[in-house]
């Protein structure tokens, strides 16, 4: 298989949001084990760096398909809707005024309790979009909607993030 063969194809499975992760890390696992440098050490250098190309090649492949997230952004670049979060921050006003308020709550949050309710809604959240992905990309195939959906789903991250630290910060 050609070292440009998108994730899915390297790992045989479809190119769908939803995926089974005990098949990607049996895969991973199985693919690995055939590229793994120390299996070529009597072939000489050359084998052995090709097969260091492939074994990273597999890894970067499994961190993207086993993450949500990336795999989402990934789906989406490689049907013509790329992310660019760096230059695309346009969100909904709906959207951007709730972060604005969990962010007031995040500040305003003292106790492990408010945090704990905190991190609980920005999972909550997580959890939602994750869904609304699946929906947009496995059915409607909504290549636009579904960008601005790993957009939202980056923020959300954030959040999360933020309040982890925020909530140490108090510790």
């Amino acid at each position: 298989m050609p070292l440009q063969s998108t994730d899915f194809e390297l790992f045989d499975l479809p190119a769908r949001y939803s995926q089974d992760l005990a098949v990607l890390d049996a895969r991973w696992k199985a693919l690995q084990r055939q590229a793994h440098p120390d299996k070529f050490a009597a072939e000489g250098p050359a084998a052995q760096r090709v097969a260091a190309q492939w074994s990273a090649r597999i890894n970067e492949a499994y961190r993207r398909l086993k993450d949500p997230l990336q795999r989402a952004a990934y789906l989406c670049e490689l049907n013509g809707a790329p992310i660019n979060a760096e230059n695309n921050t346009a969100m909904p006003a709906a959207f951007l005024m709730q972060q604005m308020q969990l962010r007031e709550q995040a500040d305003e949050a003292r106790s492990p309790a408010d945090f704990d309710a905190l991190e609980a809604l920005a999972r909550q959240m997580q959890r939602d979009m994750q869904r609304t992905l699946e929906q947009q990309i496995d059915v409607a195939q909504d290549w636009a909607a579904a960008a601005q959906s790993v957009r939202a789903l980056m923020f959300l991250h954030k959040l999360g993030d933020d309040i982890d630290r925020r909530r140490d910060a108090h510790a």
